[in-house]
């Protein structure tokens, strides 16, 4: 158990260390809005990182059938990814004094980190390549299975907001024109993912119904 557990930790810290949307808005919320910001987006990623691990342990048939669900969600990522991009492209220099949060309210960030980690497939499909590796290759039981989750989703949270309170520590260093470079650069990638999603996820789909 002892195993599973350190195990668990370690692959949450792995799997935070990637150049996601997350990790960009994480760090770019942190700096801007303080570190509380950074750990509330943390907040809603772990809490969709927990319904995946739910529907990978224990399947997905308790889940309501929504015929297009798929597609209707990657609509709203690709057009939030999109917005969020262009924001930051065009906002102006930034402020980098601490506020009160501009838009300061806890479901603001919460859904933030919520929307951003579920509209990745790869998520959800990592958690359920997990959870079978688990048990068909290294033989865990249910149980063991279980906490090397619950450990994962608490690596994945300590790991992000040591990552938001490290960003916000070195937000002196962080002058006027290198947030907008940051920022600038950041919505790029935002705009190139949402394009990268829409054209992956949807031209099937599209193509489809312009068949029929």
């Amino acid at each position: 158990m002892i195993e599973a557990i350190l195990y668990g930790f370690g692959a949450g810290i792995l799997l935070c260390l990637t150049f996601g949307t997350v990790f960009f808005s994480l760090l770019q919320n942190s700096v801007d809005n303080g570190y509380r910001a950074g750990i509330k987006i943390a907040l809603g990623v772990v809490v969709c990182d927990a319904i995946f691990v739910v529907c990978a342990l224990f399947g997905t048939s308790f889940l309501p059938q929504i015929e297009g669900f798929e597609v209707y969600l990657t609509v709203f990522g690709a057009i939030l990814l999109f917005a969020m991009g262009l924001s930051n492209l065009f906002r102006g220099t930034p402020r980098l004094a601490y506020p009160k949060t501009r838009f300061g309210n806890f479901l603001y960030y919460f859904t933030t980190g919520f929307v951003l980690n579920a509209i990745n497939p790869i998520n959800f499909i990592t958690w359920v390549t997990l959870a079978a590796y688990l048990g068909k290759s290294l033989h865990y039981t249910f149980q063991e299975r279980y906490v090397f989750m619950m450990a994962s989703l608490l690596g994945i949270f300590v790991t992000e907001s040591g990552l938001a309170v490290f960003a916000h520590k070195l937000k002196r260093f962080f002058t006027p024109r290198v947030v907008t470079i940051f920022n600038k650069t950041t919505g790029i990638v935002f705009i190139f993912i949402a394009l990268q999603l829409a054209w992956t996820r949807l031209s099937g789909p599209v193509m489809q119904f312009l068949t029929q």
